[in-house]
């Protein structure tokens, strides 16, 4: 069988072009003992995607050079030399930019499309909504009456951040850019202010929002926003470092916010977190997650495009603002 893969051809500076990949088919390997074929329906494209293509320490090792791009995907088995899959069964996990990924099995968990289809899985069933959900509620603590500020309100983690805090009884205000992804974040999901942070200055329209402070603050961003969302905390408030989309493609610029003292302050707390610490716990943030899918508090907005050989163009409309909700691609 005939695989085509996207692969590392060179460590990008800024914005990965086309020149960061090789697109090329070769021979699909067949798998060893242990390991699972599987036919790949849908790709994750995920902001975090940014950060594995540089050299450097990180919570997780660098994407090599000639691998195949690193990317969470679902698919279905197409051949199995592990007893726990057979051919036909569905499953997501980390299988790469590519149409045939030959992968251990103890690395797969098996998905149910009568639940839900392949993006869904992806989306507020998978990684990003691992992340909104134990990001909210364990590291943010969030409370009923509480206010929570997200910024990135229409991406995949923060729109379901969102919607998990009015869910919960909180009061939200969300951050986005444009009208169109503000009214996403109000009428969709529920927010009850969203700022247009590509109208004008951002730290005077939070400010009139949230007039008691910010208890929660959740943020994908990292820059200017940071710093006006840390301006404005409530007394011991909770900052979320989930991620910092605004530098990715120049990290040498980011830098961290200057009134970092509030919390001191404030007797605030700011705190990182990677999701895959919490895997042996996703069976309860899933159980709530879909609840919420079948009361109608929460609604799936997925952005699935097509065409593997269009990854290299798709996966910057994650740091221009080109995407609404879940980014997918499917082969």
């Amino acid at each position: 069988m005939t695989n085509r893969t996207v692969r590392l051809a060179r460590r990008p500076t800024g914005l990965p072009g086309p020149e960061t990949w090789t697109i090329a088919d070769e021979p699909a390997r067949e798998p060893a003992e242990g390991e699972v074929l599987v036919e790949v329906k849908a790709i994750s494209l995920d902001p975090a995607m940014r950060g594995w293509l540089d050299e450097g320490k990180s919570y997780i090792p660098p994407v090599a050079l000639g691998d195949v791009m690193r990317a969470n995907a679902a698919g279905v088995v197409l051949a199995s030399r592990d007893p726990r899959w057979k051919p036909g069964d569905t499953v997501m996990g980390g299988m790469g930019v590519q149409r045939l990924a030959c992968v251990r099995g103890r690395d797969l968990e098996p998905i149910d499309l009568a639940v839900a289809p392949f993006e869904r899985w992806l989306g507020v069933l998978g990684m990003p909504g691992m992340t909104a959900w134990f990001g909210l509620f364990d590291v943010g603590a969030a409370q009923p009456g509480e206010t929570v500020v997200v910024s990135a309100a229409a991406g995949a983690v923060g729109g379901l951040v969102v919607q998990l805090a009015k869910r919960h009884g909180c009061r939200v205000v969300g951050i986005a850019g444009g009208p169109e992804k503000c009214r996403l974040v109000t009428e969709r999901f529920g927010a009850d202010v969203c700022i247009d942070y590509k109208a004008g200055p951002v730290r005077p329209a939070l400010a009139a929002a949230v007039p008691e402070g910010i208890h929660v603050y959740f943020d994908n961003v990292g820059g200017e926003i940071l710093e006006a969302a840390m301006s404005l905390l409530a007394r011991r408030a909770r900052v979320v470092i989930c991620g910092a989309i605004s530098g990715y493609n120049d990290f040498a610029s980011i830098r961290g916010p200057r009134n970092y003292l509030n919390l001191l302050v404030q007797r605030a707390r700011m705190e990182g977190f990677v999701v895959w610490d919490y895997a042996a716990r996703y069976a309860e943030a899933r159980a709530d997650i879909m609840a919420g899918l079948a009361d109608g508090s929460i609604v799936a907005v997925e952005d699935v495009r097509h065409g593997l050989d269009r990854f290299p163009e798709v996966l910057t409309l994650l740091y221009t603002g080109g995407n609404t909700g879940k980014l997918v691609l499917v082969p």
